[in-house]
Order: structure tokens, then sequence, then C-alpha cells
């Protein structure tokens, strides 16, 4: 296992550029990138950007990864840049984006079927959108995978979904299935999941044997009136079980790369800080839209939320409206780098999880 970095999170990403983030990210001591997307790496799939990209890399010792886009056709227009690279053809610019990686090495590529929105409750994710049904959404994702499945055959590449706010393990799971897992993984976002109420440990237990990509961050969950309050906080400051998480994770995938996912500079994306999403786990509608979740994990679920509100009440672990007054520029995202980075690595070796650095990949090169 390596340890690395999403290359769009990583501070300082939209000024340095790709080449350039692979050397900041091995001065953090990462041991890879992850590229959320191959447009990440060149808007134009300009073959000799990605190529310098793909050397350096090598140079550097570090593990390339990189992903596509969304693929539910219902969110697709909120990227327009993937038609686009198709010259209006969505199905060509995936396969063009496809091709590119394919080119290079890049044969684990990260998908999602939404993206967060800024809205309160439930309508922050697209689950709940009122114009079209989360099974017709389903639907529509399961029948475009369907079209991309011969292509990422014909070039030997993953395409993995990630456990992203508004699908739960369950559906990812029917959907490699319907698809089938030569072509479909997944990229465990081990915060994301207590979005839809689920255990991070027995999440992780259900779809290790397809995951093939990481996103790794720690949550911070509150049980608040209405529900719970989750925001993402580095690897250690919440109440994801890593040891757990990982050891499941290492059966399957000893050489699994683990991506960190860190929060960004306010000022760079120009963010205010808001209110955390809100987990309606009450509202009626809320409970009969997760008709796969057990009494069991609920149970588990909510005494993993309950204990750790205990530790915000008694002050051992700060509020997220004190998270929020606390300024988080390049040195507080540079310090929940080397937190999570710590933390994960201590874990790595306390519990004897192969560990491959860097400088390893450099002396067998």
């Amino acid at each position: 296992m390596r340890i690395g970095i999403d290359g769009r999170k990583i501070p300082e990403a939209k000024s340095r550029g790709p080449i350039s983030s692979l050397d900041h990210a091995k001065s953090l001591g990462m041991e890879g990138v992850f590229f959320r997307t191959i447009l990440d790496v060149s808007p134009e799939l300009d073959r000799g950007i990605i190529r310098e990209v793909r050397q350096r890399a090598n140079e550097l010792g570090l593990y390339l990864e990189a992903g596509l886009g969304k693929v539910n056709p219902y969110a697709l227009p909120e990227t327009p840049e993937v038609r686009a690279i198709g010259g209006g053809d969505t199905l060509l610019g995936f396969r063009r984006m496809m091709e590119s990686c394919a080119e290079f090495g890049i044969n684990e590529l990260w998908i999602s079927t939404a993206g967060a929105k800024p809205y309160k409750g439930r309508f922050g994710t697209d689950r709940f959108r009122t114009d079209v049904s989360w099974e017709d959404q389903l639907e529509a994702t399961r029948r475009f995978l369907l079209k991309l499945k011969p292509i990422a055959l014909d070039l030997g590449i993953h395409l993995n979904l990630e456990t992203h706010e508004e699908i739960t393990t369950f559906e990812i799971l029917r959907l490699i299935e319907a698809v089938g897992d030569d072509v479909i993984g997944i990229v465990f976002d081990t915060a994301n999941v207590l979005i839809r109420g689920e255990h991070p440990v027995m999440a992780a237990k259900r779809i290790a044997p397809f995951v093939r990509q990481t996103h790794l961050k720690d949550a911070y969950v509150e049980l608040v009136e209405g529900g719970a309050c989750q925001k993402a906080v580095h690897c250690g400051a919440g109440l994801v079980d890593f040891p757990a998480v990982l050891q499941e994770l290492n059966k399957y995938n000893p050489g699994l790369n683990l991506t960190f996912e860190n929060d960004v500079p306010r000022s760079e994306w120009g963010i205010i800080p808001g209110e955390p999403h809100l987990i309606e786990l009450y509202d009626p509608e809320w409970i009969a839209g997760h008709p796969d979740l057990s009494r069991e994990e609920f149970a588990a679920y909510f005494e993993l939320a309950r204990d750790y509100t205990e530790r915000i009440r008694t002050g051992e672990v700060k509020s997220w409206k004190q998270l929020n007054a606390e300024p988080f520029e390049y040195a507080e995202a540079v310090q929940w780098i080397e937190s999570s980075r710590r933390h994960i690595d201590e874990i790595c070796r306390k519990i004897g999880l192969p560990r491959e650095t860097a400088a390893d990949v450099c002396r067998v090169d």
C-alpha cells in the first residue's frame, strides 16, 4: 500500500499545474497523486502534456491515477467539458478520455453518479431530486455504463464508482453485478458512506472485494435535532475506524493505493464555511429512501455517532462552529495532509500492512 493525495485538492493545485503538483506532493511525503479527471491533467487531452506528467511521476516514484467524470446522464450537464472533448458527442468524449489514460498506463479510473449540492438536508444530493427519481437515475447510469463497457474491455481499464454522497454501497454493488466486475470497481470514500447512514466498517466489509481506488478522509458526525451533522476532517480526528477498514481492504487488495482527499484552502476556491451536511436520519422520506439499511447497521451507526457526539459535548472534540471559525489556508491544509499521512502510516505499521514507498519503486525501476 502506498499513500498519496487527490490531485485536485492538493494545496495550490490550480496555480502549480499538474507537473509542479507532482513535485509538491513528493515534498509533502506523498507516494502518489490521484487526479480527479484526466482533464485536470490536460483539458485538451494533449498527449505531450500527459506524457510529461507520466514521465515525471515515474521519475519521482509516484503512482498516478485519474478519472473521467459523472456517468449519471441526469448529472452530465453539470460537466459540459466531458461533452465538449467529444465535440458534442458525450460517448466519444468518454472514449477519448479513456484512450488517453490507457495510452499512458493509467488504468484505474474514477467515476461518480453525481455531485454535492449547496442545499440543506436531503436536497444536498441528487438522491432526492423531485424532477427525476433516484431509481430512474440509477437505471440511466446502468445503461450508460453498459455503453462504456466494451470500450473499457478493449482498453484493459477499470471504471471505479465512488461511494459518493448520493449513492449507497448496496446500489453500487448492484450496478457492478449488472454491468460486470471485469470493468466496474469502487473508489471507497471512507467518510461519504456516513451520509447514507452506513457504518464505515460494515460498508468496507461489503465492498472490499471490489475496491480499486480510495478517497481517505475521516468524519465529524454529531447527533442534532432532525438527524446528524457530517463534516470531513483529517484522518484520526473523526470516528472512522481506520485499522478495521484498512485490514478489510488489505484482505483483497494488498497493493491498493491509499489516497487522501483533504479540504482545500478556503481562499484558493473562494469557500465561505457553512453548516455541515445535515443527514435527516429521522425523516420518514429519508428512511424510506434507504430500504437496504438493516436495523443492526443503523443501530451500530447510531452508537458510533452518539459516542462521537459525547466527545463533542465534553470538549474533547471541537464543534463544527469552532472548526469553521478557525483559519484554513495553505498551512492548515498541509497540516491536514501531514497529520493524515502520519496516522495512516502508523496504523499500517501497527497492524502489519505491507507498505511500498516511492523509494522502493525507484529501486525496482
